[in-house]
């Protein structure tokens, strides 16, 4: 149940990926935190931005 309580719902990934500023926002968002993680600076925490944003056209719907 946790799990899926951290997942981003299909509609707002599909909305992403057909470029909706919202619905990228809150991709954004959601990966804010393990990014801050990651990003040794602001510098590596925009270019970790970046390529999440590169990948979206990628992501794809979770079959359940």
């Amino acid at each position: 149940m946790a799990e899926q309580e951290m997942l981003l719902d299909s509609a707002t990934i599909k909305a992403a990926v057909a470029g909706e500023k919202w619905a990228t926002e809150k991709v954004i968002q959601h990966y804010t935190p393990m990014i801050d993680v990651l990003a040794v600076d602001e510098d590596m925490k925009q270019y970790l931005i970046l390529k999440l944003l590169e990948e979206l056209p990628n992501f794809i719907e979770r079959q359940t």
